[in-house]
């Protein structure tokens, strides 16, 4: 049987993100180093943040309801490799 955790991040909020850029020039990028494995930032993969949206929830028209979509008071960033030449994958 597969060993089991709990994986409980302190997910960051809007205020904590802005204190964070706080004194950064606005031309600055933004770089996001992403875990391998839950809480494993050791052999983290970095990227570079290339775009933000607000989160939106979106269902589908049922027989008794229409469709409809709802955006949250949340935001995803969006992140890529960072600029440069990368062997093309088939």
């Amino acid at each position: 049987m597969t060993d089991v955790f709990e994986h409980t991040p302190q997910v960051w909020n809007v205020a904590q993100l802005r204190g964070a850029l706080q004194g950064l020039p606005d031309d600055a990028p933004v770089r996001i180093g992403v875990a391998d494995d839950p809480g494993d930032f050791d052999g983290y993969r970095d990227f570079v943040l290339v775009d933000a949206q607000h989160v939106e929830n979106w269902w589908p028209a049922t027989p008794t309801a229409p469709e409809r979509t709802e955006t949250t008071e949340a935001l995803t960033l969006f992140a890529d490799w960072e600029p440069g030449a990368y062997d093309r994958l088939d």
